[in-house]
């Protein structure tokens, strides 16, 4: 694990949406198509209205969510309205989104719908993470319904999660997914998530989930 602090925020999404265009564009370079893997919430919203500025083939990009919450788009807990409001504009607009929802009941009625697409960009160039301060990452929550498989290498690419820290069911990328990632990016504020990832170094990734990504990872910590 790499951790690179910054002196202040601003600087920190700056600097991590620069590094993460020059990836994508290096990647572009050696494949015809790229896969760009990105978190929901409000922390990355800044890294995606910068990188949806940016010259690059989007065309030949395909984005995607770690995770996503079983809600409909119109829901304001969509991580994929978020997305399109975010980073799916301007030059970014002709990226192709590879869908991590279906309007069904459950996430586990949408998993083999939603799977071969999903296969189908793996490896991932390029991952971008969050991390909670109870040290879950994408759905990976500790005490979640299905974490040891979501963590087993043995574990398909997609699964439904429910957790005690999650108010709605979950869809989720496994570790083993993650981990397919040729470069991984964590962004983390604060003190008290700092102090999280100080933690998951020493604990089992069962509570910890984080830490099934921490060794291939370059971690953005800015107070």
């Amino acid at each position: 694990m790499n951790v690179i602090e910054y002196p202040d925020l601003d600087v920190m999404l700056l600097d991590l949406a620069n590094k993460i265009a020059g990836e994508l564009r290096m990647a572009l370079e050696a494949q015809e198509r790229v896969s760009f893997c990105v978190p929901g919430g409000t922390t990355p919203g800044p890294v995606f209205d910068t990188l949806s500025a940016v010259s690059l083939d989007w065309d030949r990009v395909d984005v995607l969510l770690n995770d996503e919450r079983w809600v409909p788009e119109s829901s304001e807990r969509s991580n994929t309205a978020l997305l399109k409001r975010r980073l799916l504009v301007g030059k970014a607009a002709d990226a192709h989104l590879v869908p991590l929802y279906r309007d069904v009941p459950t996430p586990e009625e949408g998993l083999d719908a939603l799977m071969p697409a999903i296969e189908a960009v793996l490896p991932l160039n390029v991952l971008l993470l969050g991390m909670g301060a109870d040290m879950h990452t994408a759905s990976l929550f500790p005490g979640a319904d299905q974490l040891e498989l979501g963590l087993s290498d043995e574990a398909p690419t997609l699964l439904a999660m429910r957790a005690p820290g999650a108010p709605e069911p979950r869809i989720t990328l496994s570790a083993k997914a993650l981990k397919s990632a040729i470069s991984t990016h964590i962004l983390i504020t604060g003190a008290e998530k700092r102090a999280a990832l100080e933690r998951a170094q020493e604990l089992d990734e069962m509570d910890a989930p984080v830490k099934a990504v921490l060794s291939q990872a370059t971690v953005h910590w800015a107070e």
